[in-house]
């Protein structure tokens, strides 16, 4: 619906406003040094020059937006335009400084703020039916009766099953505010039957899963930097250390950032008293630097951190700090290459900014981030192109006029992104055409949740890793995925593919069905790092020499 033009606020006055918080931060002139109109006449029409001489760029877009509302052919909405504006004025600053809209930012921040207000649950959606995973404790959900297993079959009056309904659209359709009402459809084991829910506050953990891995080594894996980043990694550490962990493997990887506050407080467990750990500087923000206390309760623990080509902003803060500090290795791929200090500006329609005010330097000086090329949003992407560097190494290319030293005088070298110490690979080879089969049609996925609604009483009861192994071992899944593989997607298994498929995909099924028990997550990524390169090699990598 667009607004009559007599109650639409000036569009001059809109942009102005907009541009005094975001652009400019002073005065425009506009309205000071007012508009001078020399018209030219010519046999069919008339040509009106805006003089903009000696009144600067900012009044030009000012002037050009107001002469877009008065005379624009069609009835034009300020608000899109001015946010259409807006949005392309700072994407051509840099790919990260951008204008959000209210409801956008209302979301990014939600995120970001550790939680959000809806349903608690988790869901994946093996077979064009959303599945829920986990019931998140103490949440709305939990209270409602929902169960892992559940298929929601509708949202309120919309039918979400049966069809290709985007995932994403489908979260959309169960958030809501604190305090409102929404209905799930559910089918339970092929009863149907209604569930409603009132919306209530749940809480994002960052922890996705934290584990011994043998009697020595923990794991903790990061999915990112949140407001309750820093509380829930102290809370996960903390059982790992009574475990008698001496090595400590922090799993980065696709942790694309968030609050730089809260990987600052994760370095300050890490390094003893007065290391760097990072600095920025800008144009208008001179040099400020950030050192560790020495009050860490991880000083003393043996330390490998994991990032890959989505390994972003703070999860590459964390990294350089580790790595110029010499307090432990990095391994994996190439991390993404986005260091800059990001500014909220807000707005009171509800509407803010993120602009780009500095960047952040690694301790030995390096800048983390990576050049703004034509294809800078789709690099990373690019890293797995046939002979790329995330499938050999062989791609990675070093700037040797940007080598800087660690505190122990080993080499790094700058240009953006985090360079790991070891690099692993990306593993082809063990893709034979049936798992690349089975993965086109989420084959692997769809098996699990048929084994949880064949046992969900089974699988609900089980509760450590011995009870879930003898599980699986009931499965007889060597023959059994097959043979569902053939039945329900038509996928036959050529002569002797199994014995070269098996010790690849066995791993995969195992988390994917042991997902659903009470071990949850931990339970997946135990079973799945089975077959993590990455992790092994982290495992065995031994400690710098102080």
């Amino acid at each position: 619906m667009t607004r009559s033009s007599n109650n639409r606020p000036p569009l001059v006055t809109l942009i102005t406003i907009a541009l005094i918080g975001v652009l400019v931060g002073t005065l425009l002139t506009s309205y000071i040094l007012g508009r001078r109109y020399v018209r030219l006449a010519r046999s069919h029409e008339v040509v009106v020059r805006h003089d903009v001489s000696g009144s600067g760029s900012w009044y030009k877009l000012d002037m050009i937006l107001d002469i877009v509302a008065q005379k624009y052919v069609d009835e034009v909405d300020p608000e899109e335009v001015t946010d259409a504006a807006l949005s392309a004025a700072l994407l051509s600053l840099d790919p990260h400084s951008v204008y959000m809209p209210p409801v956008e930012l209302d979301e990014a921040e939600s995120q970001l703020a550790g939680d959000f207000e809806g349903i608690g649950i988790q869901f994946n959606v093996p077979n064009d039916t959303a599945t829920v995973l986990e019931v998140i404790s103490g949440g709305p959900s939990e209270k409602a009766g929902l169960l892992p297993g559940d298929r929601i079959l509708k949202v309120d009056e919309r039918a979400i099953a049966g069809k290709r309904f985007p995932q994403d659209s489908m979260v959309r359709l169960m958030k809501g505010p604190s305090g409102t009402r929404v209905t799930l459809t559910i089918d339970r084991q092929g009863t149907v039957f209604p569930v409603e829910i009132k919306r209530g506050k749940i809480p994002l953990h960052s922890v996705d899963a934290s584990f011994m891995i043998n009697d020595r080594t923990g794991y903790i894996r990061l999915s990112k930097f949140s407001m309750s980043t820093y509380r829930d990694f102290v809370e996960a550490f903390g059982p790992l250390l009574e475990s008698g962990m001496q090595k400590l493997i922090i799993d980065l990887r696709d942790n694309v950032g968030g609050y730089m506050d809260q990987a600052i407080y994760l370095a300050q467990e890490l390094l003893p008293a007065g290391e760097m750990i990072v600095y920025t500087e800008g144009r208008k923000f001179p040099r400020e630097e950030i050192h560790s206390e020495g009050k860490g309760r991880l000083q003393d623990v043996e330390l490998v951190v994991l990032i890959n080509e989505f390994s972003a902003s703070a999860s590459e803060i964390l990294a350089g700090a580790v790595q110029d500090n010499d307090r432990g290795l990095i391994v994996g791929r190439r991390s993404f290459g986005k260091g800059l200090v990001q500014e909220p500006v807000y707005f009171t329609d509800g509407s803010g900014i993120r602009l780009t005010v500095a960047r952040y330097y690694t301790p030995s000086g390096r800048c983390i981030q990576k050049p703004f090329t034509d294809d800078y949003e789709y690099e990373a992407y690019d890293r797995y192109n046939l002979g790329g560097e995330a499938y050999s190494g062989e791609g990675l290319t070093v700037d040797s006029t940007q080598a800087y030293k660690t505190r122990l005088g080993r080499t790094v070298y700058g240009g953006g992104a985090i360079i790991p110490d070891i690099i692993v690979p990306v593993d082809t080879t063990r893709a034979t055409q049936f798992y690349i089969a089975c993965n086109r049609k989420s084959t692997q996925m769809r098996y699990a949740a048929w084994v949880f609604d064949k046992h969900p009483k089974a699988l609900a009861a089980i509760d450590s890793y011995p009870a879930m192994d003898r599980f699986l071992e009931s499965l007889d899944l060597p023959s059994a995925f097959p043979a569902f593989a053939r039945n329900r997607d038509g996928i036959e298994l050529k002569e002797g593919e199994w014995a070269e498929t098996a010790p690849y995909l066995l791993p995969q099924l195992r988390a994917l069905i042991a997902r659903y028990s009470k071990l949850g997550e931990n339970a997946f990524y135990k079973y799945y790092l089975e077959i993590d390169d990455v992790l092994k090699k982290a495992i065995d990598a031994p400690p710098i020499a102080q």
